[in-house]
C-alpha cells in the first residue's frame, strides 16, 4: 500500500511541477482570458497598466461592443478619461469610479454603479496578464451579472516584455491564490 501511495504522490508532484513550468514559461496561455467578440451594456476599464487599457476600450466602443464606459481605479482615472476622449469616446457616455485601489475594490465599487443602473452585462478591459483574476473577481462579487474579458495585448510577446511587465506577470501568480484564500475568488 505504501508503494502505491508513494507512486501516486510522485505522479502528483511531477504533474504539479509540469503545471508550474508551463505557467512560468507560458504565462500568456495561463493568465489571459479573452471572451472574443461580444456585446454588453457597458465597458469597464480597470486602473493600472501602461495606459493601453483606455485605447483598447475606445477601440471596443467604436466597434459598438457597448454604449457606455466606466473607468475604475484611483490614480490614473483622469488620464484614462483623457485618453478615451482623445480616442473618440464622447464624454456623455463615460463614468468614473475613482476610489478603488485594488482589483477587489474595482469590483465592489463598480458593482454599486452597475446595480444602481440595473446593468446586466459588462466587458472588462485590463492587461492580458491581469484578465483571469479581474474576471474571476467581478464574477465572484456579482454572480447575477454576465462579465466578459477583452484584454489589451500590450507587451504580449516575450520579446516585448520589459522588467516592469515581467514583474507584473509574475506577481499575478502570487495574487491568484492570494485572492482565492483571502476573498474566496477562485481563478478557475
Amino acid at each position: 500500500m505504501k508503494k502505491i501511495l508513494s507512486k501516486v504522490a510522485l505522479i502528483f508532484l511531477l504533474l504539479l511541477a509540469l503545471l508550474a513550468a508551463a505557467a512560468w514559461f507560458l504565462p500568456q496561455d495561463f493568465l489571459t482570458v479573452d471572451s472574443g467578440t461580444v456585446k454588453a451594456d457597458v465597458i469597464i476599464i480597470l486602473g493600472g497598466g501602461s495606459h493601453e487599457r483606455p485605447l483598447r476600450a475606445a477601440e471596443l466602443f467604436k466597434e459598438h461592443a457597448a454604449p457606455a464606459v466606466i473607468i475604475t481605479g484611483a490614480g490614473d482615472d483622469e488620464i484614462n478619461r483623457r485618453l478615451l476622449l482623445q480616442n473618440g469616446v464622447p464624454p456623455a457616455v463615460i463614468q468614473v469610479e475613482g476610489k478603488s485601489l485594488t482589483t477587489r475594490e474595482n469590483a465592489e465599487l463598480t458593482l454599486r454603479l452597475l446595480r444602481a443602473e440595473k446593468v446586466h452585462s459588462a466587458i472588462l478591459v485590463t492587461s492580458w496578464y491581469h484578465s483571469r483574476r479581474a474576471l474571476a473577481c467581478f464574477e465572484h462579487f456579482a454572480p447575477e451579472m454576465k462579465f466578459y474579458s477583452r484584454p489589451s495585448y500590450f507587451a504580449f510577446t516575450r520579446k516585448d516584455w520589459s522588467r516592469n511587465i515581467t514583474k507584473h506577470i509574475y506577481w499575478e501568480y502570487a495574487k491568484l491564490p492570494g485572492y482565492w484564500i483571502r476573498y474566496g475568488v477562485c481563478p478557475f
